[in-house]
């Protein structure tokens, strides 16, 4: 198998094989001379640090410190999610009409806030409204940030920008995690509010660097349908009708009026409940189906962490173009069938074995994920009509958000329910929305080039 990282449809330089031989750090540094980049990765870094504390202490602190039930903490996380998912909706929308630097900013600081604030949780209604705004303005941020990177990079620079950030990403939580392990060694209320208010500040202070991005990366102005006066006074009926025009043309372009886009976006939420795979039914396959200790789950996290680091960027070098996004998806769909497979086969093996199993798994799993995160991300911004960047990546987060809410669903009424079979029902589900996707892509690709020469 060739790495994921071979692009067959492009012809290296020597300089560029000398620059893919860089370490990923090397690499991520190189990118940093963009500023736009720049201000994201400071802002993501700071900001992720937080998020990985609180992630690290969350569960813990609801059910022992808080003294919420195991059903409770799951209604707080449950009903944030949705919240996230109206949140990335509104946040791309809103982005299309004011500053998206600003609206970043804003919504950042408030969801550091609103982080800090858990600190003073009681009860389950406290933490029930906090987890809700939480998550509305976290996916409110996400869906500003994406619409900065759709017009703050050209095409080819944008699915590199989000492997950067999401190589950040996976280091800040990292980071964030060791930090929470402080609250979790401890034990204490003290210690875990402490931390806790730490981690709300980090984000809030993650949004400083995004007041140094320029409107460059806001939506342009558009022109207002009121009458427009001529000099004189009198109504400018072609001016008026020019903004009219303008703003019919505007409506036109939703998101909602683009089938393909709707359905591109269903299919990448239905793959993304990969993520419950790896959040959910591992563990619990791992603690109800095999003799691997409970302990292997934290191993194959930090399996995932790594590899992600090292290979995404990379990975998703030459995305832009619609072909061979749909192409590395496709792999991304064999890839999720071999590890739900894999990870089905460790039931009832002897503890290594199970162990070395579900490394495995893990593997194939997480090249799908880089490979599938990499074509979706070329393929939401290439789709996108670059006049509603907002709500076009509104949207797109909206499908993601959606597949976070359902994946638990999904993966605990066939893997864990129905043990192998499960498996082989969850590997179908992937395998047919890799497929869904690679054919919107062909097929976009398709038009695209048969549409070139007509223009010429």
């Amino acid at each position: 198998m060739s790495s994921p990282s071979s692009d067959p449809d492009q012809i290296e330089t020597g300089a560029e094989t000398a620059g893919s031989s860089k370490g990923f750090i090397a690499r991520i540094a190189d990118g940093l001379s963009d500023p736009v980049l720049r201000a994201l990765v400071a802002a993501t870094a700071v900001s992720r640090i937080g998020r990985g504390v609180f992630l690290a202490v969350t569960v813990l602190f609801f059910t022992q410190i808080i003294g919420l039930s195991p059903a409770q903490a799951a209604v707080v996380l449950a009903v944030s999610s949705g919240c996230g998912v109206v949140g990335s909706l509104l946040g791309g929308w809103l982005a299309d009409r004011w500053s998206a630097r600003r609206l970043a900013f804003g919504f950042e600081m408030a969801g550091g806030v609103l982080l800090a604030a858990y600190a003073f949780v009681g009860d389950f209604v406290s933490a029930l409204l906090l987890a809700s705004l939480s998550g509305f303005f976290d996916s409110l941020g996400y869906s500003a940030r994406s619409a900065i990177i759709a017009r703050g990079f050209a095409p080819d620079k944008r699915v590199h920008a989000r492997a950067v950030l999401r190589t950040v990403t996976n280091l800040a939580i990292a980071a964030g995690s060791g930090f929470g392990a402080i609250a979790l060694a401890l034990g204490t209320p003290e210690a875990y509010r402490v931390v806790i208010a730490g981690a709300g500040a980090a984000c809030a202070l993650g949004s400083l660097s995004l007041l140094r991005l320029t409107s460059a990366v806001d939506a342009p102005a558009r022109g207002h349908v009121a009458a427009q006066l001529t000099e004189t006074g009198s109504i400018d009926t072609q001016a008026t009708a020019a903004a009219s025009a303008e703003r019919k043309d505007w409506n036109r372009r939703s998101p909602w009026r683009d089938p393909r886009y709707l359905l591109l976006s269903a299919l990448s939420a239905i793959f993304g409940m990969q993520f419950g795979v790896a959040e959910l039914g591992v563990p619990l396959w791992i603690s109800e189906y095999t003799n691997a200790p409970d302990a292997t789950f934290a191993v194959l996290l930090i399996v995932n962490t790594a590899l992600v680091v090292l290979f995404q960027v990379r990975a998703s070098r030459g995305t832009h173009d619609l072909r061979i996004a749909g192409r590395v998806t496709m792999i991304a769909g064999w890839l999720m069938v071999a590890a739900c497979l894999i990870y089905a086969l460790a039931a009832g093996l002897p503890t290594w074995a199970a162990i070395v199993i579900l490394i495995v798994g893990m593997i194939a799993h997480t090249f799908a994920e880089i490979l599938s995160q990499a074509g979706a991300w070329g393929l939401s911004f290439e789709l996108a009509d670059p006049v509603r960047a907002g709500a076009y990546q509104g949207v797109f987060g909206m499908g993601f958000s959606l597949g976070a809410l359902a994946s638990p669903i999904v993966v605990n009424a066939t893997a864990i329910t129905f043990g192998f079979a499960g498996w082989v029902i969850l590997a179908a589900i992937f395998l047919a929305a890799a497929m869904g996707i690679w054919v919107i892509a062909r097929r976009a690709a398709a038009s695209d080039s048969s549409a070139a020469p007509a223009s010429a």
